[in-house]
């Protein structure tokens, strides 16, 4: 397994309490220390968190050099509050832009999102048409489908929107069945698209999180690993190692079969992704 060309990155959310802000650096600097191509950092539900959002970026810039991409969402956001946020990045030197709907705050009663941007692809629009090349855009892919779409046919049409608007790649919702992603990178082939479609993994650390998580992402956890999680769930090493193997096996496959990049959802936690890390052998400079 070639890994010269492959693009690996993390994700990380801005910490939401004293002590989470206190780990932070030390993560970031064990991530960093296996020179990923970028981190991106999240947005909370509704946009609650811009201000942590900025922070976190500018920290992680600030700490490790490596550059930092953060998430823009159109819930909750009028064209005023984006356009002043884009120019905000872009005058800390930002040059990358997670695009996203964005999740709704637990209070929404609608499933549309409130705001100037309905949908990701309109947010695309607009800062291309704001600031040309200037940002790459990432958007978001949804390989099992969006928790919200009405059938795959619709979900997919949703996502050729957001190629079409100027996105420069994709990140996929995490999924444990490898066949789904292919079967998505196949459609993206037939119906010409051609920008990169980097795999999201997320490793297997606790049963009670990752269920809760999946239910609202509409990410399948399949029987056989499901049926295995549940038996392990008192006992954390084995459940641990169990998760290990099965994330190991699915990114392995992910590479060997050509997928671009792998982006690692951390959950702001440096051990169980670098764990998976040195688990794939993938590489770990010298002064690290």
């Amino acid at each position: 397994m070639s890994t010269q060309a492959i693009q690996f990155s993390f994700e990380l959310f801005p910490p939401r309490t004293p002590a989470g802000a206190q780990k932070l650096p030390d993560t970031v600097a064990q991530l960093a220390a296996v020179n990923p191509a970028f981190f991106s950092v999240t947005f909370g539900a509704g946009g609650s968190e811009q201000d942590g959002t900025y922070d976190t970026v500018v920290h992680v810039v600030k700490q490790t050099g490596i550059e930092a991409a953060p998430h823009l969402t159109c819930v909750g956001s009028t064209r005023e509050r984006i356009a002043a946020l884009l120019q905000r990045y872009r005058d800390s030197g930002v040059r990358r832009i997670v695009a996203l709907r964005g999740d709704l705050p637990a209070t929404a009663v609608s499933t549309e999102a409130p705001g100037a941007f309905r949908y990701a692809n309109e947010l695309v629009d607009f800062i291309r048409n704001a600031h040309g090349d200037h940002f790459k855009i990432e958007v978001a892919a949804y390989p099992e489908m969006h928790p919200q779409a009405p059938d795959p046919d619709t979900d997919f049409a949703n996502f050729r929107r957001k190629v079409d608007a100027g996105a420069d790649g994709a990140v996929t919702q995490y999924f444990y069945t490898a066949a789904s992603y292919f079967d998505f990178v196949e459609r993206c082939e037939r119906a010409g698209i051609t920008i990169p479609v980097v795999a999201g993994i997320m490793p297997i650390t606790n049963f009670t999180q990752l269920a809760r998580f999946s239910a609202a992402c509409g990410a399948e956890i399949p029987r056989w690993i499901r049926l295995r999680l549940e038996r392990y769930q008192d006992d954390r090493q084995a459940l641990q190692d169990f998760g290990l193997d099965v994330v190991t096996r699915l990114s392995r496959d992910l590479l060997d079969h050509g997928a671009p990049g792998l982006h690692f959802y951390t959950l702001n936690q440096a051990a169980p992704t670098l764990r998976l890390w040195k688990n794939l052998g993938l590489p770990i400079p010298l002064d690290a």
